[in-house]
């Protein structure tokens, strides 16, 4: 099976520097225009549906694709963004005062620590995993594109890529970002 992992695009929160988490920007204007551009370039990708959190960051994102391609668009709560409790509507610079000690804890050992009030990596992983796992054995023959967020992006990277489970919350994956991954042991991989 071959999966298509997008990031939506920017919002203003992106450019302050402000943790979105669950919190729900619309996409701004550049974010707009990098949907449309996007749709653009995965028009030969061959994608047969996309699913979507329903954040509106990525839930924008997919639906201008969704139009463009004409393909079907499914929302799953699963594929949001880590929430990040208190630390949400925040700008990094803040989080790092107000929380030095986890903040830092954060940065270098993201599976021990978690924003006050919000989620741990690891429960994270196992939502974002599960429907994963639901998407590959609903749509085995299909290339299905997810349009989300970089920390469930980067969990699935972990998960298919072997990517260092202690780099998940350094990892760049810039806004629009998207890439191939092929899911091992699915049919259209016995072919």
């Amino acid at each position: 099976m071959r999966l298509i992992l997008i990031r939506h695009g920017e919002t203003d929160w992106n450019v302050e520097g402000r943790y979105q988490g669950q919190e729900d920007p619309p996409l701004n204007q550049a974010g707009m225009a990098q949907s449309h551009q996007l749709a653009e370039e995965l028009k030969d990708l061959g994608l047969d549906l996309l699913y979507s959190s329903p954040l509106q960051r990525a839930y924008q994102t997919a639906a201008i694709i969704s139009q463009k391609l004409d393909i079907p668009l499914f929302i799953d709560p699963r594929l949001m963004e880590i929430h990040q409790g208190d630390w949400q509507n925040r700008l990094r610079s803040e989080i790092e005062n107000l929380y030095p000690d986890l903040f830092q804890k954060w940065q270098d050992e993201p599976w021990e620590a978690a924003p006050p009030k919000g989620e741990t990596l690891t429960q994270v992983q196992d939502r974002v995993y599960n429907a994963l796992d639901e998407i590959i054995s609903r749509h085995q023959d299909a290339t299905s594109g997810i349009v989300c967020h970089r920390i469930p992006i980067a969990l699935i990277k972990m998960r298919y890529q072997g990517v260092d489970q202690n780099i998940v919350r350094k990892l760049k994956l810039p806004n629009i970002y998207y890439e191939e991954i092929q899911i091992p042991g699915s049919q259209s991989d016995d072919a």
